[in-house]
């Protein structure tokens, strides 16, 4: 398994939490599947989405799979809290999925093909169990669309951290712009795939808070100690990055970021 660049952490847990509050109207506001559709969520890790999706779909059974046991338990847990009754949790491999060929009428994933060497070869994997003329979902963001006010040269420097980091682990924090090829690489049709930007200013407070800070600084902060270590950026380079990116957040920042829903059907 391939080191996730974040960490297992509670920091990160709250951060990913955050980020699926703060962005579920923009991001799922489509997320609706037929009636009676069982659905199947690879990459669930600790349930930030699955907590989004699931009740906006409650006549449908959703199969919600991670290789972390670890993330599993925590998903768990979310799901009791909020009273979320159409989900099985299962451990398990997206390389090496327990299905019969053609168990499941969708898939969704989110922010799971950033993280692996060989999306394709996922992607051909999940298609295997997925009927004739279901469904493919993927949502990805794309480091290479993040721009903001004030400018700052120094906190580009710290986002390109977090991309090299993950490209050391074998992942791409860039592949939202990949999701059309990708998905036609791995052999599905009818596929659409859309933007979905973020543009943040001082008249979206909730915004600010939850994805601004708590989402996107509180993610490249994550990395710094990687990142001084591996001599990539120096440790009060870094910290000037973080504030460049937390003035932002102030009055009279912006930020902007893309993150890009794919749609794909199996012929």
């Amino acid at each position: 398994m391939n080191k996730y660049v974040h960490g297992y952490s509670s920091h990160e847990s709250n951060r990913l939490h955050d980020q699926a509050d703060s962005l579920a109207d923009l991001l799922h506001y489509d997320s609706i599947w037929e009636e009676d559709s069982i659905i199947l969520e690879a990459g669930c890790g600790i349930g930030a989405q699955t907590k989004i999706i699931a009740p906006k779909n409650l006549s449908s059974k959703f199969v919600s799979i991670d290789i972390s046991l670890k993330s599993l338990e925590q998903a768990k847990t979310i799901a009791n809290t909020n009273k979320i009754n159409n989900v099985e949790f299962q451990q398990a491999d997206i390389f090496e999925l327990p299905f019969e060929d053609e168990y499941f009428d969708h898939i969704f994933l989110s922010y799971l093909l950033e993280h692996i060497p060989n999306p394709v070869d996922a992607l051909i994997r999940l298609k295997k169990v997925l009927k004739k003329e279901g469904t493919i979902t993927v949502i990805e963001g794309d480091h290479g669309s993040t721009y903001f006010h004030p400018d700052s040269d120094i906190a580009k420097k710290a986002i390109q951290c977090q991309v090299e980091l993950q490209k050391q682990n074998g992942g791409d924090a860039n592949i939202g712009r990949k999701l059309y090829p990708l998905l036609s690489q791995s052999g599905f049709k009818d596929i659409k795939v859309s933007p979905r930007q973020v543009y943040v200013d001082d008249s979206n407070p909730d915004w600010v808070e939850g994805f601004t800070k708590n989402t996107f600084t509180a993610m490249i902060k994550g990395i710094s100690k990687e990142a001084i270590s591996k001599n990539l950026i120096g440790k009060k380079e870094i910290e000037k990055g973080i504030n460049d990116l937390n003035r932002t957040a102030e009055g009279g920042g912006t930020f902007c970021y893309t993150f890009f829903k794919g749609i794909g059907t199996k012929g």
